[in-house]
C-alpha cells in the first residue's frame, strides 16, 4: 500500500509502489493469506509509520483515546493528527511529516508565539502556528515546500496564510478530514485482546 513516506517521489509516476506490484525482494512474489490477527497488526504498523510513532508512544496514545469520551478509534486518530509535526506537514510547510519534525526540532516552529520544539506537541484549537522569527536560515526551503505542496488539499480544520507561513487550527480533526487509508477499527480490536 501506498504510504506517501518518502515525500515528493511518491506523487509522481516513479514512486516504487506503482512502477511494481509485489513487495520487494527474493520472496515478494508469494501471496499469503493473513490471519485476522495479521491484519489488526498490519493496521496498527501502517497507523505507526505513516505518523512516524514508536510503539511506546502509539500505545499510550491508545490508552488515552480509550479514557477520552467518544469513539476510541476516531480519538486515537485525532490525537496523531493533532501532533505539531503533523500540523506543519498538513499545512504545507514540510514535504513530509519527518521533515515537519526535523522542522520542529531545530527550532523552527512557534505555536502561539512561543517557540515550541516538541513533535508531538498536541496544537488545541485556535493555536496558531507560525514560522519562528529567528528561522531565516528556513525561508527559502519553507517557500520551495510551499510551491511542491501547494496542489496538496489542505484539510478543513486548518486555515493556513501561505504569504505569512502561518496557520491556525480552527476545529479539532475528524475521521473525514484525514484523507489516509487507516481502518481505526482494526486497531481497536487489536488493542482489546
Amino acid at each position: 500500500m501506498k504510504l506517501f513516506l518518502k515525500g515528493l517521489k511518491c506523487y509522481t509516476p516513479k514512486c516504487p509502489v506503482d512502477k511494481r506490484g509485489v513487495p520487494p525482494g527474493q520472496h515478494g512474489q508469494t501471496r499469503i493469506k493473513l490471519s485476522d490477527y495479521g491484519i489488526q497488526l498490519r493496521e496498527k504498523q501502517k497507523a505507526k509509520r505513516i505518523y512516524g510513532v514508536l510503539e511506546r508512544q502509539f500505545k499510550r496514545y491508545f490508552q488515552k483515546a480509550q479514557k477520552t469520551k467518544g469513539v476510541t478509534g476516531q480519538m486515537l486518530l485525532q490525537q496523531l493528527e493533532r501532533r505539531l509535526d503533523n500540523v506543519v506537514f498538513r499545512m504545507g510547510l514540510a514535504t513530509s511529516r519527518a521533515e515537519g519534525r526535523h522542522l520542529v526540532r531545530h527550532r523552527a516552529v512557534t505555536v502561539n508565539s512561543r517557540i515550541v520544539d516538541i513533535p508531538s506537541y498536541p496544537v488545541k484549537v485556535g493555536d496558531v502556528v507560525h514560522i519562528a522569527p529567528g528561522a531565516d536560515g528556513w525561508a527559502a526551503r519553507l517557500k520551495q515546500n510551499l510551491d511542491v505542496t501547494k496542489d496538496r488539499m489542505i484539510p478543513a480544520w486548518l486555515q493556513v496564510d501561505a504569504k505569512q507561513l502561518k496557520g491556525l487550527v480552527v476545529r479539532l480533526p475528524e475521521k473525514d478530514d484525514l484523507g489516509l487509508p487507516i481502518q481505526e477499527q482494526l486497531i481497536v480490536e487489536l488493542y482489546s485482546k
